[in-house]
């Protein structure tokens, strides 16, 4: 199997996704989407964002290599009675078997910097967007003190080396990268703006809880805790990631948390 695909499919991703809904609407409001518009969401997990867009009016494709994400996805989308408007299906952001310029607007918040090849990915993402259309992408960035970026740091520190050839998804934060990637895909610098922004997890749990939801079922996160184990160090890895999610939880009621994680906005005029 694709090691991407066994990854995401790994856990359950939607259990993290609750935590990250009304973010995931708030940054469709910003989008200055408009009824009719055509939207793809790319790495869209079980519909974050694919499904607020649809909500104002957008015909929406949700495309995820986790095939247990898109049916998650068309239930929610089913659910919400959004299934004309809104649907999801498997795809790989690397090689999307869907037609040039055909989309008005391309949102990744969190998906596409996960795939294994980011040039590939940036020229998917121009090659699908129509001239005059954006591409709006939502990055983690390296080394930032907020939860996500740690969680990976940690995480990344008790696994295996990764394999010959493995590229950082964490590259997708840097300034200097997203120009290369884009810039390789036809599109000028000039053409590319980076806002810094936060996502804000919403859990009903204390932190210790909510560091297990994540060993249970965030792909990442369950591979280090898989890695640890087999080295003896799985309540070294647990007590540091507790640390974590107490250190930067500002609920200020108890067994609720309220973490932020900074974020790397882009958005790319496609010409």
């Amino acid at each position: 199997m694709n090691p991407n695909k066994a990854l995401w499919e790994k856990g359950d991703f939607t259990r993290i996704a609750e935590s990250m809904r009304e973010s995931g609407e708030d940054v469709v409001r910003h989008a200055h989407i408009t009824p009719g518009m055509k939207v793809l969401d790319l790495g869209c997990g079980d519909g974050n964002t694919a499904i607020p867009a649809a909500k104002l009016g957008a015909q929406v494709l949700g495309v995820d290599i986790a095939a247990n994400l898109v049916a998650a996805g068309n239930r929610r989308a089913g659910q919400a009675g959004l299934s004309a408007s809104c649907r999801f299906e498997e795809g790989d952001a690397c090689d999307l078997r869907l037609e040039n310029k055909s989309f008005d607007l391309v949102i990744s918040m969190f998906g596409a910097m996960f795939a294994p090849k980011p040039f590939d990915a940036a020229r998917e993402m121009v090659r699908v967007t129509r001239p005059g259309g954006r591409i709006l992408m939502g990055n983690w960035i390296p080394n930032d003190p907020t939860l996500v970026a740690q969680i990976l740091k940690i995480s990344s520190s008790y696994a295996p080396p990764p394999p010959e050839g493995f590229v950082s998804p964490m590259g997708w934060g840097s300034t200097p990268n997203i120009i290369e990637r884009f810039g390789a895909a036809g599109v000028a610098s000039e053409a590319i703006s980076y806002e810094r922004d936060s996502y804000i997890f919403d859990f009903k749990g204390s932190p210790a809880e909510f560091v297990d939801t994540f060993r249970q079922f965030y792909g990442p996160t369950m591979n280090a805790f898989d890695a640890a184990a087999q080295a003896g160090r799985t309540d070294e890895l647990r007590t540091e990631l507790v640390t974590l999610f107490q250190s930067q939880n500002q609920s200020q009621y108890p067994n609720t948390c309220l973490i932020a994680a900074t974020f790397l906005r882009v958005t790319v005029e496609v010409g």
